[in-house]
């Protein structure tokens, strides 16, 4: 044991061998070598190089190209001119870009280009001019390199050099070029048409000549003031204020400087400033991660594997992409000793795992409700919409103005802005395709805005000659704001009896309308409209009802019957329907109304009975309201959800009043009252004569008496057909026995 500590303690410490220390020292400091080769490498020294390379040929070679001798300095200058200058200036660019490296060559080419055709169009100018007692005397200013890019000192030659020029600056700046020539010629367009001027800008008024100027008031801190002052002071009148500092008014915030858009009819249709802008809510994003870590962690504790791909954020709800994961199957393995699993099987995780737990998760991100749509169409993920902390409305403008409502206008005069979906695109649709809509909801869910936003979004692009309305409030209350347009066929039908006529005529002029097709040859309105002039169009037919369930209280058979036969035949003839109510009950909206309506929209309802009724499913009962809903197109399997457009009343006050404004192009309106009543088919056969009437007559003045059994008997008829007869013989005078005789 002391021996172990003896050798231990005599054992010296090891040193650090020297090629370890000369190791370390060379990684602490820098290698000269590398720094040397870096600056070799480096642009800066390549880009002089070449620009001393440039200099070092035009030394070694421009005095063969331009001799410097007097007798070869007046050739070079009776060849090139003032163009010497010219060639100067683009040696001095051309080592500007061998400094500047040739990137910016590529990022600019179409300046170079321009640069260097505008230099030829002056190298050419150049050449118009011969200044005496000089050199150039016997050729040019631009020397005889610019004679041959004019060709000739005459009309040919200055439109060469202009082409030139322009030609340039289209390469310059072609934009700017464009937008100063379309709006030299709109101006020009302006003023030849007859198209008021706008007004110049007010100045202030100044006071007259005549009149001393006011003196300046300095401002009341920089004022002393005293008591001999104030006791003189005496108050100025408001008049003379106001004459003083005149107030100029200001023009509404929707009306533009744009050029107003006028229809073939004479009509001007409103512009996109008309509407408000919209205010943007902004959503945190390090919350939304935060949910989404949420979900993960909800589903994970009930053993649902699955994690978040795709976070699409919403004005009310965000839609949270969920990929379903794996269900593994393990067994354990024991070798040398060592146990551990190994994985045997996997199967994808069910939809119906995480559709099960959409309370669970509500109650794990503390939501009120919680929507999953499983799965997402054309995606492999389900779909968990949650509501956002804070909730932002979809203005119409911010709908208008996107590319997908674009692309349906471009195609279709219907079109109509839904609002934005559940990842925050745009949803647009075209009534002509849908072609009837049915919406349904509970009281303050939406429906109503959703009625006027589609109604501001038809007006917003056609003119009355485009399209006409038929507007049916029972409530008296909603539609009635729109009774000052001129697209209205007649006032806003209030009455229900009323409104029943107005469906009676509508049925009248789609039958009108399909005489007309046939006359014309064609299938449909956009046929017949296709080559007429603008007063012969048909304008679409738009019948909006706010209330169906009280048009279904007064006349339920013939209102049924009536939509149902609208819903069917009246799309080739350019009617369609909006129907709107509030109580989706199967009185109100029943099987037949439903199968006429395959578009419909569904706000917040009460019951999942309510949500079958209209969308044939439940998830209705779930909406937040306040423009929530779900859409179900006609293609579609199952709805979609939305945030409705929202417009808001001074928005429609504006609209309104600008179509009124336009009273010189007022078109007539419809009377229903004189809308008659349609005819059953039992009044029609009573009203028909009977072919059989002649003989009847025949056989009452051959015999004394006869009776309806007799009639029976005798012509072979059936009992209510002779009853009918003797009854039609007895209004003629004739007089037959009390009692029907019955004659063997």
């Amino acid at each position: 044991m002391a021996r172990t500590k003896r050798k231990t303690a005599s054992r010296p410490k090891r040193q650090p061998s020297k090629s370890r220390v000369s190791r370390s020292q060379a990684r602490k400091s820098p290698r000269r070598p590398s720094r040397l080769l870096a600056f070799l490498k480096s642009p800066v020294l390549r880009r002089f190089v070449l620009v001393a390379a440039a200099i070092a040929v035009l030394f070694r070679y421009g005095p063969g190209l331009l001799p410097l001798g007097i007798a070869a300095w007046q050739d070079s200058l009776e060849l090139l001119g003032a163009g010497l200058v010219i060639l100067a200036a683009a040696a001095g660019v051309l080592c500007w870009v061998i400094w500047q490296g040739f990137s910016v060559l590529g990022r600019r080419w179409n300046c170079f280009v321009g640069g260097a055709l505008l230099a030829l169009a002056l190298w050419g100018l150049f050449s118009f001019f011969s200044p005496p007692g000089s050199v150039l005397w016997r050729a040019t200013l631009g020397g005889s390199f610019g004679q041959s890019i004019i060709g000739s000192p005459d009309v040919l030659g200055g439109l060469r050099v202009g082409g030139l020029a322009l030609l340039g600056i289209i390469f310059i700046a072609p934009r700017k070029l464009w937008y100063g020539l379309s709006s030299a010629l709109r101006g020009r367009r302006r003023v030849a048409v007859g198209v008021p001027q706008p007004r110049p800008e007010i100045t202030p008024i100044r006071p007259l000549p005549t009149q001393p100027p006011l003196p300046e008031i300095p401002p009341p801190e920089e004022r002393p003031v005293t008591a001999e002052a104030a006791a003189k002071a005496v108050p100025v009148p408001p008049a003379l204020i106001k004459a003083r500092t005149p107030e100029r008014p200001e023009a509404p915030a929707w009306q533009s400087h744009r050029e107003p858009i006028l229809t073939a009819g004479g009509w001007q249709l409103p512009p996109i400033d008309i509407l408000d802008k919209p205010t943007e809510v902004e959503l945190n994003r390090g919350d939304l991660e935060k949910r989404a870590r949420l979900i993960e962690e909800a589903l994970a504790s009930y053993g649902v594997e699955a994690r978040v791909v795709q976070i699409n954020m919403g004005p009310t709800v965000t839609q949270y992409g969920v990929e379903p994961g794996w269900d593994r199957k393990y067994r354990k393995v024991v070798e040398k000793g060592q146990e551990r699993q190994e994985e045997v099987a996997k199967t994808r995780i069910r939809v119906d795992r995480i559709t099960s737990l959409a309370n669970d998760l509500a109650l794990a991100l503390a939501a009120p409700s919680i929507r999953i749509e499983a799965p997402v169409p054309g995606k492999q993920m389900v779909g968990v919409e949650v509501p956002n902390t804070v909730w932002g409305s979809v203005s119409l403008r911010t709908v208008v103005e996107t590319a997908a409502f674009q692309r349906i206008k471009t195609r279709s005069k219907l079109a109509i802005a839904l609002g934005k979906g559940a990842g925050g695109e745009a949803i647009a649709a075209d009534l002509t395709r849908m072609p009837h809509l049915l919406i349904a909801g509970a009281t303050g869910s939406g429906k109503t805005v959703c009625l006027d936003a589609l109604i501001s979004c038809l007006l917003l692009h056609n003119s009355p000659d485009d399209i006409r309305f038929i507007m049916v409030d029972p409530k008296r209350v909603e539609l009635v704001a729109f009774d000052g347009l001129p697209h209205l066929a007649a006032p806003v039908v209030v009455d229900s009896e009323k409104a029943i006529k107005a469906l009676r005529w509508l049925n009248q002029e789609m039958d009108r309308r399909y005489r007309k097709f046939a006359e014309a040859g064609v299938r449909n309105i956009e046929a017949y409209n296709k080559d007429r002039t603008s007063a012969d169009l048909l304008p679409y037919l738009v019948l909006v009802i706010d209330e169906l369930a009280d048009l279904m209280m007064t006349a339920f058979d013939e209102v049924e019957r009536t939509l149902c036969r609208l819903a069917q035949l009246a799309r080739a003839t350019g009617i369609h329907l909006i129907v709107a109510t509030q109580r989706p009950s199967v009185d109100v909206v029943t099987g037949l109304i439903k199968a006429n309506f395959p578009t419909r929209i569904s706000f917040a309802v009460t019951s999942q009975v309510d949500s079958r009724t209209i969308l044939d499913m439940v998830g209705a009962e779930k909406l937040l309201g306040r423009g929530d809903m779900l859409y179900m197109p006609s293609e579609a399997g199952r709805p979609k959800r939305l945030q409705g457009s929202f417009v808001a009343d001074t928005e429609m006050e504006r609209l309104v009043h600008f179509w009124g404004d336009q009273r010189e192009l007022r078109l007539s309106v419809i009377d229903f009252e004189e809308v008659a009543e349609p005819v059953s088919a039992s009044q029609r056969l009573a009203s028909a004569p009977d072919p059989l009437m002649d003989e009847a007559r025949r056989l009452g003045g051959e015999h004394r008496h006869i009776s309806t059994s007799f009639l029976q008997r005798r012509l072979r008829i059936g009992y209510p057909r002779a009853a009918r007869l003797m009854e039609a013989l007895e209004e003629e005078g004739y007089r037959g026995p009390g009692q029907p005789r019955e004659e063997a």
